[in-house]
């Protein structure tokens, strides 16, 4: 369950600007981590999205408020219009993007460690200053990093998960460091 002093505040990841303004709706503990549901503000995601990936042990919902999503598997965009709900099997290749802004509800079912993943992720961007889309080398030996740290999570299909270990050995050799 929520702890009082959990404030609404501690919900709210507001990357400001790119990827926009995610709020965990019912955390990992709400929901004794049955799943993680997430209400994403984005105003616009390039013409790739996130690097392509998989959950390889929950399935991730969109269910579009406003707007339209596009999500990418099996090699193919599909379009996800309001009032439309898309489910990604686990360990399926995907990743998404909107050419306008989108509101939506996102469900990691289990929640495994989404949740930590999710907010690591946003202390990168705000406390670290990577970039996204990571511009630079040292942004995206982070993401990989912490990428790989949560591969039981979030597996990297495109580039290579090998890739990815590779870039955070890399990483830790050059004592680059990740947010707990």
């Amino acid at each position: 369950m929520t702890t009082a002093n959990q404030s609404q505040q501690d919900r709210v990841l507001d990357f400001g600007g790119f990827p926009g303004r995610w709020e965990i709706t019912k955390s990992t503990d709400d929901t004794d981590g049955e799943f993680l549901e997430m209400r994403f503000e984005i105003e616009t995601i390039p013409e790739d999205g996130p690097f392509v990936h998989t959950h390889p042990h929950a399935e991730e919902s969109y269910e579009v408020h406003s707007g339209v999503l596009e999500v990418y598997e099996d090699g193919e965009w599909m379009e996800v219009s309001e009032g439309e709900k898309h489910v990604v099997p686990p360990g399926t290749p995907h990743t998404f993007r909107n050419k306008t802004p989108v509101e939506l509800i996102n469900v990691h079912t289990p929640a495994t460690q989404h949740e930590a993943f999710f907010r690591r992720f946003h202390r990168l961007v705000t406390e670290r200053g990577v970039s996204l889309p990571p511009s630079g080398f040292g942004d995206i030996v982070l993401i990989a990093m912490l990428t790989v740290e949560h591969e039981d999570d979030i597996r990297a299909v495109s580039p290579p998960h090998l890739v990815f270990k590779a870039l955070a050995g890399l990483g830790r050799v050059l004592r680059y460091d990740l947010p707990d």
